[in-house]
């Protein structure tokens, strides 16, 4: 257990915890006793200047009675009246130590003396006082017994150590059931973490419901988790699809190279070189679209980031698509929100509406009835939505998942020409963008033709 921070932390901060204690216990007697000691001083020095004044008022008559009566109260000083030679006259007290009226003033140190009301030595008695010489050669001692502060002084340290003791025990309670606890969760951190590097990605680190740092760095590890598991599912997939799926494209190469050196007429060489060479550009578009995939998703493009007006981008898209959807013998109709800014990459966010526009206008020529794609963006709850739509045959709610995989192409699309990384980019890019893609279908009421619409939803940047 003290192999642990958490643990070294608890014992570093009850140590410390103890020495503040301690100083405060000190610190609070100290001051008692000197509180104490002031106030009694200033008591027997007010008694002092009443006893002074009666005496210079009514000589010692009335310095006499006073003193009676004042003896007479409960809790009363020690007054003691002695003669020129030191011996006791009068007083409530039955002696003092020899030698303390000897002097006038203060008392150097508290003196010991014997109370009436005890038998001789059976208590030691310690007291402070204030001796005053009269004119008359008489000697005043007003004085007060220790016993009542000292009793006070222990009181105050008694409960302040009872405390520091409840307080320390409590400490370490709450330090041993702290401890056991991080250890506990950290052990579980290690359990996962051990079956994570077995290989299991699919494992998470727990996460409790307290939302302190121990979850707040379960929730960003989980996160990185995640992260990678998709980063390796997508780069097994795209292993196992560039196995299958470019096999064809490069069988087919090879054949029509080798046709082309066994044929001898030249223009039928030239029109399998032709064939060769558009095989190839379609590898390579291929391959660059996998490397751009590949780029987005490792964020290496974030850095390229800049405001944008999404608006602006979404029209210039659909200027430019115009004759193409014309040649299609389709209508393309945009209804924009102007002036929608986000924080993004241009040319990402652009190559992705090319995808989308040609994607619709691919299959909604193939659609039936009248072939129409539209281009919507709106700002809707909080979000701006970027929406590609056509009326073409759509996907089935079961396949949508799919489709945003790479390379994957349903059975009646693989007539059309494609990659089937359209999609995979697009989401890609809306990842980057901390926005999301969304499919769903334009006219839902419509069985035969559907059709397809692909949303983007950006987050509306802070101001």
């Amino acid at each position: 257990m003290f192999r642990s921070t958490a643990v070294r932390l608890s014992a570093l901060y009850i140590l410390l915890f103890a020495l503040c204690a301690a100083f405060l216990v000190f610190y609070v007697t100290a001051m008692s006793e000197r509180l104490l000691a002031q106030q009694t001083r200033q008591t027997l020095q007010e008694e002092v200047q009443d006893i002074e004044r009666a005496y210079e008022r009514g000589g010692i008559n009335l310095l006499l009675r006073m003193m009676e009566r004042r003896a007479r109260q409960p809790g009363a000083n020690l007054y003691v009246i002695a003669g020129p030679n030191g011996e006791m006259l009068a007083g409530n007290v039955a002696s003092v130590q020899p030698g303390v009226l000897d002097e006038q003033g203060w008392t150097k140190f508290p003196f010991s003396y014997e109370p009436y009301s005890e038998a001789a030595g059976s208590r030691r008695h310690l007291a402070v006082a204030n001796v005053l010489l009269l004119d008359n050669g008489l000697r005043v001692m007003v004085g007060r017994d220790l016993g009542d502060p000292n009793r006070f002084r222990g009181l105050v340290r008694r409960a302040l150590m009872v405390a520091l003791a409840i307080m320390g025990v409590g400490a370490l309670v709450i330090w041993f059931g702290i401890g056991r606890n991080a250890l506990k969760r950290i052990d579980r951190m290690s359990a996962a973490s051990q079956k994570i590097m077995a290989g299991d990605l699919s494992q998470r680190l727990p996460v409790g419901k307290s939302g302190d740092e121990f979850d707040r760095l379960s929730d960003s590890l989980n996160a990185m988790l995640g992260r990678i598991e998709k980063l390796n599912e997508g780069l097994r997939q795209v292993s196992d699809n560039i196995a299958h799926d470019l096999k064809t494209p490069l069988t087919r190469l090879r054949n029509k190279a080798a046709d082309a050196l066994a044929e001898k007429r030249e223009d039928v060489r030239r029109s399998a070189l032709e064939g060769i060479i558009a095989e190839s550009d379609q590898l390579i578009r291929t391959f660059n679209a996998l490397l751009m995939i590949s780029r987005v998703e490792a964020g290496s493009i974030a850095a390229e980031m800049s405001d944008v007006d999404l608006s602006a981008i979404s029209a210039d898209s659909a200027e430019l698509y115009e004759p193409v959807a014309e040649e299609a013998g389709l209508s393309l109709t945009t209804a924009l929100e102007p002036g929608l800014i986000v924080r993004g990459n241009r040319e990402l966010i652009g190559q992705a509406i090319f995808n989308l526009l040609d994607n619709a206008i691919k299959y909604a020529a193939g659609g039936k009835g009248e072939p129409k794609v539209g281009v919507k963006l709106a700002k809707k709850d909080g979000t701006f939505r970027l929406s590609v739509c056509d009326n073409g045959p759509g996907i089935p709610p079961e396949k949508r998942d799919e489709v945003l995989k790479r390379f994957v192409r349903l059975d009646e699309s693989r007539s059309k020409p494609g990659t089937g990384l359209g999609l995979s980019l697009v989401e890609a890019v809306m990842e980057l963008h901390g926005g999301s893609l969304e499919l769903s279908s334009t006219h839902k009421e419509n069985t035969e033709a559907p059709g397809l619409t692909v949303t983007m939803v950006f987050p509306v940047p802070k101001p």
